[in-house]
């Protein structure tokens, strides 16, 4: 039996763009089917800023295997305890957010990846293996390259330490979170500055020399997603479920209410 395949990841090694859906509000099984009949490649299932049990962000995520949207789920920077519990119950990969260092990635990788790359305890055959009983090293490896382990880069400290982050034997993706960066260098929300262009620069050419994907979030105007997209970010957040509602929400209320004569 082969492991269910990484859509995002297979995006980015084919050179292209794995769009990822912001999951906040969204609760129920059809949260996947949503986002792939939107075009979407992957869910980015927040339980850092949403409010999400693994529970909730676990059935999530096994719901959304059978479709096109992989299921990511982002948990807090102390949970590392967390992560692989979630990785263990249907979820592709996992989001790290404020890695400063690569001390902290090798951390991370160490909770999030099976040996010999890290320390991850086997659980048996995951819904990603379709509960299938595999060879344990066979199961092992296979994980380790479809499951993708992702840190974010949020501080200027971690801009710096980028290099040293992305030669962590392990690490998938460099994500930066644009909005936390702006307001860490104090010039919150001036996503197009040129020191948060030079960041960008920074981290895309450090995932290049070391063959990880360069991620970007925060990031939804067509001038500033164009020009990072073009410097080289893949894997890209792409808006969040209440961000891209409300929009239509208030669209559809303001047309409406245009046809009255009152």
């Amino acid at each position: 039996m082969s492991i269910v395949p990484n859509h995002a990841r297979d995006r980015m090694k084919a050179g292209g763009l794995a769009l990822g859906l912001g999951v906040h509000h969204l609760r129920t099984a059809a949260t996947g089917m949503l986002g792939e009949a939107a075009g979407f490649d992957w869910l980015f299932i927040d339980a850092e800023h949403g409010a999400f049990s693994e529970d909730q962000a676990t059935q999530i995520a096994l719901a959304a295997l059978p479709t096109r949207g992989t299921p990511i789920v982002r948990v807090c920077k102390g949970a590392r305890d967390q992560a692989p519990r979630v990785l263990d119950n249907g979820a592709m990969g996992v989001v790290i957010p404020h890695v400063d260092t690569a001390a902290e990635a090798a951390a991370v990788v160490d909770a999030c990846k099976y040996p010999p790359v890290g320390h991850r305890s086997l659980g048996g055959p995951p819904a990603q293996a379709r509960f299938a009983a595999m060879p344990a090293g066979e199961l092992m490896a296979a994980l380790n390259e479809q499951l993708l382990t992702i840190v974010m880069i949020e501080t200027p400290l971690a801009v710096e330490n980028a290099e040293a982050i992305a030669a962590v034997k392990g690490v998938d993706v460099l994500l930066i979170g644009t909005s936390d960066l702006t307001a860490e260098m104090g010039i919150p929300g001036q996503l197009g500055h040129e020191r948060v262009k030079a960041a960008y620069a920074a981290v895309i050419a450090a995932c290049r020399r070391h063959g990880k994907f360069a991620g970007m979030g925060g990031v939804y105007d067509e001038e500033n997603a164009r020009a990072y997209i073009g410097m080289g970010m893949q894997f890209i957040l792409s808006g969040s479920d209440h961000g891209l509602l409300m929009p239509a929400l208030k669209g559809r209320t303001g047309f409406l209410r245009g046809l009255s004569p009152g």
